[in-house]
């Protein structure tokens, strides 16, 4: 029995590693817009026939104030973004983004759409920590993101430790196609454009939480997000995204989950100042406890 027990462990394990392989390569994914999903992830996946459908509502109440590179200021632009997550299994889920972003004189418009396949390590393995691997691939429109076509690739690792829970997403993409700097720049603009703004390679931002609940009805604690550039060639500290976000997460009934928070920018190659709210709902196809995919065991 116990030789059984190893080798069905190795099997899941060889399954696993092929699904490190095969989702982002075939599935393809993408990462999240820049202040669009503003979220950090937990390791767990959407339990089985359980579908979670999130509305994100960020506004930018000091961002960018004037056209660069084509692209719209972000000051006064409302993002709402829908995000849905399917479960597959006990290890691994699908999520869909669709973005969408509103000011005054612009109205209401596509921005773009992602797709996220993400796998985990199985809860049966009984590890210390959470560990998964999210990835992204997908389009945005060039007046709203440089580059346009991108994919995310997302290690997560997370820990509740009593009342207690910290999770850090070691989140790098790949630019696959940026929008070229105007044919008038000299050569010195198109390096600062190629390294500050629209860097050619892998990039790398980081992104973590630390919550405290002292009720099983909400949490609080603090969101971190931010941008250091290319592998080997990190832009200034000036030109760095930096922001923080005191945050409050509600959790009001198994069904709905809502995180309310303000960002606080701390470079100047920040958004200053933004107000987000998450807002989410469980469906359960099954007849177990909607939510995470440990719902299951």
């Amino acid at each position: 029995m116990g030789m059984l027990l190893t080798s069905g462990r190795r099997n899941l394990a060889r399954r696993f590693a092929i699904a490190l392989i095969f989702f982002p390569v075939c599935l393809i994914a993408a990462r999240a817009q820049d202040n669009y999903e503003i979220q950090v992830y937990p390791s767990e996946t959407m339990a089985p026939k359980t579908l979670l459908v999130e509305l994100h509502s960020n506004f930018t109440v000091e961002g960018t104030t004037t056209t660069e590179f084509g692209m719209l200021p972000t000051q006064h632009q409302e993002h709402e973004t829908v995000e849905l997550t399917e479960g597959i299994n006990d290890w691994s889920e699908i999520g869909l983004y669709i973005f969408t972003a509103e000011k005054s004189g612009n109205g209401v418009q596509w921005v773009g759409d992602h797709i996220r396949p993400r796998v985990r390590i199985p809860p049966r393995w009984h590890w210390p920590v959470g560990v998964s691997l999210s990835s992204e691939f997908g389009y945005a429109r060039p007046a709203f993101s440089n580059p346009t076509w991108s994919w995310q690739f997302m290690p997560i690792v997370d820990q509740t430790v009593g009342r207690w829970y910290w999770s850090v997403n070691t989140t790098m993409v790949w630019d696959i196609h940026v929008v070229p700097p105007p044919a008038n720049f000299t050569s010195q603009q198109m390096q600062d454009y190629y390294t500050n703004v629209a860097p050619k390679g892998l990039t790398f931002g980081p992104a973590a939480t630390l919550t405290f609940a002292p009720s099983k009805l909400y949490n609080f604690g603090l969101e971190y997000y931010s941008y250091y550039g290319k592998f080997g060639n990190f832009v200034t500290l000036h030109n760095q995204q930096q922001q923080f976000y005191p945050v409050v997460n509600l959790f009001v009934s198994p069904k709905w989950e809502i995180n309310i928070g303000v960002g606080v920018g701390a470079t100047a190659g920040t958004d200053h100042l933004i107000v987000k709210c998450v807002i989410g709902r469980y469906f359960d196809w099954s007849h177990h406890r909607a939510g995470s995919s440990e719902s299951t065991q």
